[in-house]
């Protein structure tokens, strides 16, 4: 590999994941937490005891490479059968059941991190994998075959996502009784004879497939998606999902550019009135893993999903995507674009235009120039703003720091485009919260000035208004600071975080039954939010005198983010005016060592509710916590 920092490498590789892992976080989610927890430690146990190492874990997933194939293999018959024991005191719907894919094949190793096509395939085989059971691809079966005393179900030669050629899959026969056994694999006719069947039928099976193919766009046929079986009340206007378009390159410093596709398709999508669109966080969830469009479809509560792929080479660049009708179960289009990388924009306006077509969406003269903006054709600025961006979404200091850099150097680069001086302009207000600034007041103003400079660059951009929005909440400018959050929501109607902004708005302008009502749209569009949006609307309950929900709320506030301050002490108030003052306490020793700095006085003068009786609510509810 002749790029710095990589090598390639042949490793057998383990993908696992939880069955249903959604509805469990749905269930109960702490509950959910707790178990996959501890079957990680159980099943890196049993990987490190057949010689592997466990590459990554995120969420419900673990992928774990092994030097050996039958290491490999014989582990993940050892963690399905611990499983199994582990659940057999367990209630039925509180099972956490895994499926498991392996695949030998080549791999790009960065550091600790290995990715590829052979890593891709391990997780497409672990989706064909049976809830409990083991899937291996052809390449691990040629070399278990006849080493271990198991049984095989071939499956074919399976057509998986953005993989170019079909994989041969099997499902592992672990009873000992199945020992020898081979389901669908064709033993006894030699090559010779299946050769001379195939050709008699040629002219037959050439006719009938060319209509298949055609019908379903050379892919496989999409098991269709129940309406009653949604996690959400499926929208009255065309719904739609964009799963993260995948990068192809194999090189996984291209990741921004896979994912900044995505999203600008999204936030193009979002600006749509007549179509609902799940935001980027909940889209992204599914990111790097093998999900079936049935199963994005449903737990979102949206009919359409689009899908794609991203391969960038130099100059060149190869993108595919497709519109799949989940409900219907088949393709309403799909196109494969070979350009020059400085095709790009056009790119990303016709697949916006194609998928508003398909959905039978007209757009008036006024939406077209909201949709497809103004923005930048100068290439380099528009990638130098994707990289920044992502250096923003770590949400974290260091993020901030590197992003606010990068923001001016996006600028520089074209100081007409108006989403370098958007970014630029978040940048300075994190500051504030980050405490990297010296002068919050400073950055401020110099957060508005570049908001209404990116404005004037491009009105139809709706986020520096929900900056401006934000920004004149803290400063209790509340009548400026409800019109620009009402403008954002008008110029992007599907923008979960537009909608959750303007909603942090009103409960602090004391109107929180119309908080309530933006902040569960927020979440209706972003179906796994971030913590700020939850504890928000615990927030507006509180203002409401719902305590039971702000409390509900609140726990599920901290779930997603242990270390939410404004959570925990949103939790405290909850409990006082809910008379469980012991839970209160408890809430209120978490804030201070979470933030030992924290005190009653800064809290009285930074939170800004317009008026004196919510904030005394709050603050005679601390002080009685014990602050």
């Amino acid at each position: 590999m002749s790029e710095k920092g990589f090598k390639r490498k042949l490793t057998a590789m383990l993908s696992a994941d939880v069955v249903g892992y959604s509805r469990l976080m749905r269930d109960n989610e702490e509950a959910t937490v707790r178990d996959i927890a501890a079957h990680r430690v159980l099943i890196t146990e049993i990987i490190q005891q057949h010689h592997g190492r466990v590459v990554d874990s995120p969420g419900d997933n673990i992928l774990a490479e092994f030097i050996s194939v039958v290491d490999a293999v014989n582990g993940a018959i050892k963690i399905q059968d611990e499983i199994k024991k582990s659940n057999a005191d367990t209630p039925e719907d509180r099972q956490m059941v895994f499926r498991i894919g392996i695949n030998l094949g080549d791999v790009i190793e960065e550091k600790d991190r290995i990715y590829g096509d052979g890593v891709n395939i391990a997780a497409r085989v672990e989706g064909l994998a049976e809830a409990g059971g083991i899937s291996i691809s052809g390449t691990v079966y040629e070399h278990i075959k006849d080493k271990l005393s198991l049984g095989y179900h071939f499956l074919g030669e399976q057509n998986v996502k953005n993989i170019p050629e079909p994989v041969r899959v099997y499902r592992l026969l672990t009873k000992p009784e199945d020992a020898g056994k081979l389901i669908g694999g064709d033993k006894s006719k030699s090559k010779k004879f299946r050769h001379a069947a195939l050709s008699a039928l040629a002219l037959i099976i050439f006719t009938v497939c060319a209509l298949v193919i055609w019908n379903n766009y050379f892919r496989v046929k999409i098991e269709p998606a129940a309406v009653d079986k949604m996690a959400f009340p499926l929208p009255d206007k065309p719904s739609i999902a964009v799963l993260p378009f995948d990068n192809m390159s194999g090189d996984p410093s291209q990741e921004y550019f896979s994912d900044g596709l995505t999203e600008e398709i999204i936030t193009s999508l979002a600006k749509v009135p007549s179509l609902f669109v799940i935001a980027r966080n909940s889209s992204f969830t599914y990111k790097g893993k093998p999900v079936k469009v049935q199963q994005v479809s449903e737990e979102l509560g949206v009919r359409y999903v689009l899908e794609g792929s991203v391969r960038k080479s130099e100059n060149q660049l190869r993108i595919t995507a497709q519109l799949i009708d989940a409900i219907a179960g088949n393709h309403l289009w799909a196109e494969r674009y070979d350009r020059k990388l400085e095709d790009l924009f056009n790119i990303e306006d016709e697949i916006t235009k194609k998928i508003i077509t398909a959905l039978q969406v007209t757009l008036t003269e006024g939406e077209q120039i909201i949709v497809y903006g103004k923005g930048t054709r100068n290439l380099d600025a528009y990638l130098k703003y994707l990289q920044t961006r992502e250096q923003f979404l770590k949400f974290d200091k260091d993020g901030v720091i590197r992003a606010q850099k990068m923001a001016q150097e996006t600028i520089d680069l074209d100081p007409k485009y108006a989403n370098g001086y958007a970014l630029l302009a978040w940048t300075n207000l994190f500051d504030v919260w980050f405490g990297i600034t010296k002068s919050p007041e400073k950055s401020y103003q110099n957060a508005i000035m570049l908001a209404n400079k990116a404005i004037s660059l491009d009105n139809s951009l709706p986020t520096p208004y929900s900056l401006l929005s934000h920004a004149y909440t803290l400063m209790r400018q509340y009548e400026k600071a409800i019109s620009a959050g009402e403008r954002a929501v008008e110029l992007e109607p599907n923008s979960a975080d537009a909608n959750a902004h303007l909603g942090q708005t009103l409960n602090y302008a004391d109107k929180p039954r119309e908080a309530i009502q933006l902040l569960e749209k927020a979440i209706r569009l972003n179906p796994y939010p971030p913590s700020w949006y939850l504890h928000n609307l615990g927030g507006a309950f509180i203002g409401s005198g719902r305590y039971g929900e702000a409390v509900e709320v609140l726990k599920k506030a901290i779930d997603r983010q242990p270390k939410d301050q404004f959570a925990h002490l949103g939790l405290a108030i909850a409990y006082i005016l809910a008379g469980h003052k012991d839970k209160a306490v408890i809430e209120a020793k978490e804030v201070i060592r979470i933030n030992p700095n924290f005190t009653l006085k800064y809290f009285e003068k930074t939170a800004p509710y317009k008026s004196k009786e919510s904030l005394k609510l709050r603050t005679d509810a601390l002080r009685e916590a014990g602050f």
